[in-house]
């Protein structure tokens, strides 16, 4: 049996106001995952999308904790650090599977989300990060049901995408060259591994 957990984030504020470059600056309004457990085919058997505001993130962390993989987009180097501030110790040397790398291995360039989710799945996001900052910094509940209706989507794209490349072994996207391009990528999990779980505590 395996667990998954695909996330995203979305941040309170952004560079600008923070004056510093450091992610963990921004503060995180909101996480939202994918949890799921796989049979040993790695089929999923089920799954839910849940999210946690800022003060409800000490209840998300079980959830990362037994997940084998946990599945982002450019999310070693942006989400895990936006986390350091909130995280258990240890969090960022969990079984974090980041998309953007195995990308940028194939390809040797960075790719937006936005880009792969267009030509893979024939779908786009449903918002930008700097509206997700405008509607909690608006405090408007109906704001902040966007936000949240925002950042399901992102992990609901982040899922598919990930799919496709574990099923065909490839992602298509446009390039910043205006040139179609289909690269070989491999999400699939090691034949032999020995799991052994890093405690957050």
């Amino acid at each position: 049996m395996t667990f998954e957990v695909i996330f995203d984030l979305e941040t309170k504020s952004w560079f600008t106001e923070t004056g510093t470059s450091d992610p963990k600056d921004l503060g995180a309004s909101l996480v939202s995952l994918y949890r799921r457990r796989l049979n040993d085919s790695h089929e999923e058997i089920e799954g839910e999308m849940l999210s946690f505001w800022e003060s409800d993130l000490d209840q998300m962390w079980k959830y990362f904790l037994e997940a084998d993989r946990i599945i982002g987009f450019n999310s070693i180097d942006f989400d895990v650090r936006v986390l350091e501030r909130y995280a258990p110790r240890d969090f960022a040397k969990l079984p974090h599977f980041d998309i953007i790398q195995h990308v940028k291995n194939a390809f040797g360039h960075r790719v937006s989300l936005n880009a792969i989710a267009k030509d893979t799945l024939g779908d786009t996001k449903i918002d930008s990060g700097a509206n997700a900052v405008m509607y909690w910094q608006s405090g408007d509940p109906d704001k902040l049901a966007l936000l949240k209706k925002y950042c399901e989507a992102d992990v609901d794209i982040t899922k598919r995408i990930y799919d496709y490349g574990l099923r065909t072994k490839k992602l298509k996207f446009t390039d910043k060259w205006n040139t179609p391009r289909v690269i070989d990528i491999d999400f699939s999990y090691p034949e032999t591994t020995s799991s052994v779980q890093t405690s957050l505590f």
